[in-house]
C-alpha cells in the first residue's frame, strides 16, 4: 500500500513540476545544446526522482515510528527505482534509441536480481534450457552472456574506432586515400579482435564453428558476394588512389564530385543537390572519367558554324577573344579556334578552352562561352546560318481551276 501511494504521489509530482521546469530549461538564453539535452533527459524521468525522494522521506518515517514488515519491501523498491534511474540516464550515451531501451532493461534486470540474491538460481534455470554440440553444450544462460560480454566489446571497438577514424580525418601529412584505408582497416581490426575476444573470454571453444562451415558457409558466400565484391573493390580504390573525396567524375549519366568513400559504395553528388550511392565494383568493371585525377586542368570544345559570307580568320580571333573573356576560362592556357569543315550550308568550327574547377559545371561554362561568342557575332555583323532546302519540279505541274488566284 505504501509502495502504491509512492508511486501515485510521484506522478502527480512530476507531472505537475515536468512541464514548468521543461519550459523554463528551454526559456534559458542561450543554452548549450548538449547541456539542454541532458536537463531534458532527466526531466523526463523526473517522476522516478519524486519516487525516490519521497521513498526516503518515507523510510526515515517507517523507522521513526518502528513500523514493522514493510520496511525491507519499501526499501528494495527504492533501491530498484534509483537503479532504474540511474541506468536508464547512463542509456542515453548511446545513439540508438531501441538498442538504449534494451541495454538499459538487461542490466537493470540482472541488477534486481543480484540485489535480490537470486543469482543462483536465474543462472540455474537458463542453464538448464539449451542442447549440445558435440563436446559443447549451448545455454540460455550462454547465449545471453555472448549477446551481453560480446555486445559490449563491439560497442566500446566501433567507438575507439570512430574516435580514431575523427583524429586520422585530421593528419594533414596523409592523403585522403589513405586516411579512409586507415580508418577502414582499423575499425575492422578491432572489431574482429573484440568478437574474437568476447567468444574466447567466455570459454567458448572457436573450433566448434568449423560444424557449421560447410554448406552454410557455401551459402553465405554465394549470398554476400556482391557484398565482399564491393568490399574488396573499395580496397582496391583506396589503394591505387584512382578516386578520393572531392574529385569531379563521371560515370555513365551521373556526373558530380565524390563526398566519401565507404566500405561497400561511393558517395557521388551532382549538382541538382542528388546524392547517388554507387557501388565500389562500378568503379572498378566501368568506364570512369575522373576530371581531377591528375590535375584540375580540364579542355572543353564548343562547336557553331558561320554564314560562307564570313571572314573565317577573323571568325576565329573574334570567338577566341570572346572565350577568353569568360571568367571560368583559365588565363594560361589560350583557347584555339579551328575550322573543322565546309558544311551543307555553314562554315564549321570548334572552340577549345580550358577551366581549372569542373566541380562547378561543365554545361554551364559551355553555355557562357556560347553566349559571349554569339553576343561578340552580332555585334560584327557575323550570321549564324540555319539549312536552306531546294526543291526542283522536274516535271511540268498544272494548277486547277480551284487553285487559281482570285482575278
Amino acid at each position: 500500500m505504501i509502495v502504491l501511494l509512492l508511486l501515485l504521489a510521484s506522478r502527480l509530482a512530476g507531472w505537475w513540476a515536468e512541464p514548468k521546469l521543461e519550459a523554463l530549461a528551454r526559456g534559458m538564453e542561450s543554452p548549450d545544446h548538449n547541456l539542454l539535452r541532458i536537463i531534458i533527459v532527466f526531466l523526463r524521468r523526473l517522476k522516478w526522482v519524486f519516487f525516490v525522494l519521497l521513498g526516503g522521506v518515507a523510510l526515515l518515517v517507517m523507522k521513526q515510528l518502528a513500523w514493522p514488515g514493510s520496511e525491507y519491501l519499501v526499501e528494495t523498491v527504492i533501491l530498484l527505482a534509483l537503479a532504474w534511474l540511474v541506468i536508464a540516464l547512463l542509456s542515453q550515451m548511446i545513439r540508438s534509441r531501441t538498442l538504449g531501451k534494451i541495454v538499459a532493461v538487461l542490466v537493470w534486470s540482472y541488477t534486481a536480481i543480484l540485489m535480490l540474491g537470486l543469482v543462483d538460481d536465474v543462472a540455474s534455470v537458463l542453464d538448464a534450457v539449451g542442447f549440445s554440440v558435440g563436446t559443447f553444450r549451448f545455454s540460455l544462460l550462454l547465449i545471453l552472456k555472448t549477446f551481453v560480454f560480446l555486445g559490449a566489446l563491439l560497442w566500446l571497438a566501433t567507438s575507439l574506432g570512430d574516435f580514431m577514424d575523427k583524429r586520422l580525418q585530421t593528419a594533414e601529412e596523409l592523403t585522403p586515400s589513405l586516411r579512409v584505408l586507415i580508418g577502414k582497416v582499423l575499425k575492422i581490426v578491432l572489431i574482429v579482435t573484440a568478437t574474437l575476444a568476447g567468444l574466447s573470454g567466455l570459454g567458448i571453444d572457436l573450433t566448434i564453428f568449423t560444424v557449421f562451415s560447410g554448406a552454410i558457409g557455401v551459402g553465405i558466400g554465394f549470398g554476400l558476394q556482391k557484398v565482399v565484391s564491393n568490399f574488396i573493390s573499395g580496397i582496391i580504390i583506396l589503394m591505387d588512389r584512382s578516386i578520393k573525396p572531392g574529385d569531379t567524375i563521371s560515370l555513365g549519366e551521373t556526373f558530380g564530385w565524390i563526398r566519401e568513400l565507404r566500405a561497400r559504395f561511393v558517395s557521388v553528388v551532382t549538382r541538382d543537390g542528388r546524392e547517388y550511392l554507387i557501388p565500389n565494383e562500378d568503379f572498378i568493371t566501368h568506364e570512369v572519367i575522373n576530371w581531377s585525377f591528375s590535375d584540375e586542368l580540364v579542355r572543353l570544345d564548343v562547336e557553331f558554324g558561320v554564314s560562307y559570307d564570313s571572314d573565317p580568320h577573323q571568325v576565329s580571333a573574334l570567338a577566341i577573344e570572346a572565350a577568353s573573356n569568360c571568367r571560368r576560362v583559365h588565363p594560361a592556357k589560350k583557347p584555339v579556334c579551328w575550322l573543322t569543315g565546309f558544311g551543307d550550308s555553314s562554315l564549321d568550327f570548334v572552340l577549345r578552352f580550358w577551366i581549372t574547377d569542373p566541380r562547378e559545371g561543365l554545361t554551364n561554362i559551355r553555355g557562357v562561352v556560347l553566349l559571349a561568342v554569339w553576343d561578340t557575332f552580332r555585334e560584327h555583323g557575323i550570321g549564324i546560318p540555319y539549312p536552306h532546302r531546294e526543291l526542283i519540279m522536274k516535271t511540268p505541274v498544272e494548277i486547277s481551276g480551284r487553285d487559281k488566284p482570285d482575278e
